[in-house]
């Protein structure tokens, strides 16, 4: 078959013309519409569960904005094909003129510029699920909406002009509405339940990460309720920042650089990046001077018998008087040799020096030109000896002085007019290194190693001399790729401190722990939050957090919640980063179980992963998975084991305190028994097994005795640590006489409490008053089960 490629040419003249008139500009929103699963509507049980999640992380944005605790109601009602979706809120409201534009225009929105933490960013999300309701329904989206103090809320039903990415208003009034202030989205699409058990996980999962939040969803088959957690408050509020310098791609900066209004590299270092004071920005300038045009290298003043710097720069002095030239050479050559090194810089500083301090004679710029070049032709006439020094210490005792000799010799014929005043970059000095090295090694037949070679390297460079030119303008910069790499890579090498976190509002491991109690019922709780880092010039903090054992399904593999700021993520598991590094984790190292070594342990387990992040990279804008990136996946790894290693200490005491319980229970099959022999045997009267297994154990004893009103509560340490207790007795007649205690009523019973602290090896005595016919019932707490015996 011929192809149509194949005929162009042959006589069809104008086809280019005729290509380019079928040509024209896609809008964003009809790209989507061909394009729904890249937003996450890719079938009607997705979609519906995107929709859920797009209007409830809009609700969430707008009501922590607005300083307001979200109480936020889902409601999806089944009729027929078509399922309806209501979210309301109680945020801000939105006002009236952008309304349209926040619903009815896709990629509108107010964050996307911004560099600070929230869970939208595009201007996507709300517009797509419009989009995505639209063309399955056919039926317009219908808002209503009220800011604070407005008499009544404004109501529009409107579709997107896919053609033209613009709102189309159907109607438009105002009405009434029971809430004072808030949004409300009713969408109308074609849909399915199929999706439930994500659709009620995104909705535990938002839980878990935003205590502070009510969340109420009604769905056809069931209705479920997520209370704020007890005392939880708002996030922290963010703010936004500049860029970090590390991390920041190439092309970022070349835009930064044509964008800034400063002239100097210096000022758009400190205007337009975080964390870069002056001290910062001189030390990239000098990094990007090393880079840009090189160090130079310093070598020792000759020694007085192996050259006259006086009478040398006297001959290169004319037309001047003998006293005030033999003065100034004098001056040069004291200078000269008051260094233990010098650079090309250095000898023309010093120069200009001498030449100053003779106030009646001038030295001008012909006559100082000549005297550094008689100078500094003195000092690198014998550059072997300094490079012998330097080769000898870099590279210790691995290589005979044959070798090292041979190597600085090679090494010093390198310099000259290639390298004008023995100027060079890193690279280019490792280049002459490692030439020197190969002629060496042919040359004398012993190896100089790519380690002996870099080591050579350092030890030169670190003794070079940064220079002090100026560096090339912004604008310069900014139109030469060649500069701006280096550039980049000064500020990638030079010691920056951490981006500050007030751009991001990490939920905390107090909050984090707190999330998973109130919605899991397990018998162990660990979080982590790492500091802050940066990836793309964007910082980012991880948090990890772990529930284990109680009620949590032992069957099967850990349940595992991904979230990113917050937001829960719960499609495409295997394709997420987060994934990736928990599989990689040994958790038999941790006390779980993991079939094979590898992959997701099994067990009654939670493991949970959050990134915060001004800019998260996800795989895709459906912003169902994070995208492998090292520094990320890195801080991943470090947060879940960081958390992991509260479980192992758990998980090792919960064994230790089994045997230990073990070993108890057999010492009290016995123990009562030899009671009774020793008894009968005896003539006395049994001893009290409890007090004996206390004492065996090392257990802390607590034990009651009553006597004609008064109640004695002794506390008996018997470990080698101190125990800080809380003893309470819960007594049903009122007590009176309270030993260093407290006393609470609460509904006809008396809770008299202590907290004593007792010291290994030694005993606390509490006491009381109370009547002798009330009940009396005694609880502790502070020390294992295992290591407690009450006697009452």
């Amino acid at each position: 078959m011929t192809s149509f490629q194949s005929t162009l040419g042959e006589g069809d003249e104008g086809i280019a013309e005729e290509l380019a008139a079928s040509q024209r500009e896609i809008s964003i929103a009809e790209f989507f519409e061909k394009n729904k699963h890249m937003l996450g509507f890719d079938s009607g049980a997705r979609g519906l569960v995107t929709a859920v999640k797009e209007a409830v992380d809009n609700a969430l944005d707008a009501t922590e904005e607005a300083g307001i605790l979200p109480d936020i109601y889902v409601e999806i009602e089944e009729s027929g094909d078509y399922y309806t979706l209501v979210v309301e809120d109680n945020g801000p409201g939105i006002t009236k003129e952008q309304i349209p534009k926040v619903f009815g225009k896709l990629l509108y929105g107010s964050r996307f510029h911004s560099r600070e933490q929230t869970r939208g960013q595009q201007g996507i999300g709300i517009s797509a699920a419009v989009l995505y309701s639209q063309l399955t329904s056919g039926t317009p989206a219908k808002i209503t909406s009220r800011t604070r103090g407005a008499a009544e809320a404004n109501y529009y039903e409107l579709v997107i002009d896919t053609d033209t990415n613009e709102p189309v208003i159907s109607e438009e009034k105002t009405v009434s509405w029971d809430r004072s202030h808030g949004t409300r989205i009713e969408l109308e699409m074609e849909a399915n339940m199929r999706a439930r058990a994500q659709l009620h996980d995104y909705a535990e999962h938002t839980a878990v990460v935003n205590p502070h939040a009510r969340l109420e969803l009604r769905e056809p088959n069931g209705h479920f309720k997520f209370e704020r957690a007890e005392n939880a408050s708002l996030p922290a509020e963010t703010e936004e920042i500049r860029p970090h310098p590390h991390g920041v791609e190439l092309g970022s900066l070349i835009k930064m650089l044509g964008d800034t209004d400063s002239r100097t590299v210096r000022g758009f270092l400190q205007e337009e990046f975080t964390r870069v004071g002056a001290k910062t920005a001189d030390g990239i300038c000098d990094a990007f001077r090393d880079r840009h045009y090189g160090r130079e290298l310093a070598w020792s003043p000759p020694a007085r018998g192996d050259a006259d710097l006086e009478s040398l720069v006297a001959d290169a002095v004319s037309n001047k008087p003998a006293d005030a030239t033999d003065a100034f050479a004098e001056r040069v050559s004291a200078a000269v040799r008051e260094r233990e090194s010098l650079a090309y810089a250095d000898v023309e500083a010093l120069v200009a020096d001498a030449a100053d301090t003779d106030g009646d004679v001038s030295f001008g710029s012909t006559v100082r030109e000549n005297v550094v070049d008689a100078v500094w032709d003195a000092l690198v006439a014998d550059r072997r000896a300094d490079l012998y020094r330097r080769v000898d210490a870099a590279t210790s005792n691995q290589k005979d002085d044959e070798t090292v000799d041979a190597l600085a010799e090679r090494l010093a014929e390198k310099f000259g007019e290639e390298t004008p005043r023995d100027r060079v970059t890193r690279d280019e000095l490792a280049e002459l290194v490692g030439r020197a090295a190969e002629q060496t090694e042919r040359g004398t037949g012993a190896t100089v190693g790519e380690t002996a070679r870099e080591n050579v390297v350092a030890e030169l460079w670190d003794a070079a001399r940064t220079v002090a030119d100026d560096l090339p303008s912004v604008s310069a910069v900014a139109d030469d790729r060649n500069l701006a790499r280096p550039l980049l890579d000064a500020m990638t090498a030079v010691d920056v401190m951490a981006p500050p976190t007030s751009c991001l509002a990490p939920i905390e491991a107090d909050l984090i722990e707190a999330g998973l109690r109130k919605e899991f019922d397990a018998e162990f709780y660990a979080a982590a939050t790492r500091d802050a880092d940066v990836h793309g010039g964007d910082p980012f903090v991880v948090e990890a957090g772990i529930a284990y054992g109680g009620e949590l399904a032992a069957e099967g593999p850990v349940d595992v919640m991904r979230f990113a700021n917050r937001v829960p993520l719960v499609y495409q598991r295997g394709a997420c980063a987060t994934t990736k590094v928990l599989k990689d984790i040994g958790w038999r190292n941790y006390g779980l179980d993991q079939p094979g070594g590898s992959g997701l342990p099994s067990g009654p387990c939670v493991l949970m992963v959050h990134v915060a992040s001004t800019n998260v990279p996800f795989t895709s804008e459906s912003k169902d998975a994070l995208a492998s990136v090292p520094a990320i996946e890195d801080e991943i790894e470090l947060a879940v084991r960081e958390a992991a290693r509260e479980l192992k200490s758990f998980l090792n005491k919960r064994r230790s305190m089994q045997k230990r319980q073990q070993k108890q229970n057999v010492i009290m099959d016995v123990l009562p028994k030899m009671a009774d022999k020793v008894s009968e045997m005896t003539g006395r009267e049994p001893v009290n097994v409890d007090d004996s297994l206390a004492r065996i154990m090392n257990n802390v004893l607590v034990e009651r005795e009553r006597d004609d009103g008064s109640v004695t509560l002794t506390v008996e340490n018997h470990t080698s640590a101190g125990a800080d207790l809380d003893v309470t007795d819960i007594v049903s007649a009122e007590p009176a006489a309270v030993s260093d205690g407290t006393v609470v009523e609460m509904d006809g019973e008396w809770f008299v409490k202590w907290k004593p602290t007792v010291p290994g090896g030694e005993e606390a005595t509490l006491t009381y008053e109370v009547s002798d016919d009330a009940d009396c019932d005694l609880s502790v707490s502070g020390v294992e089960d295992a290591k407690l015996t009450i006697n009452q």
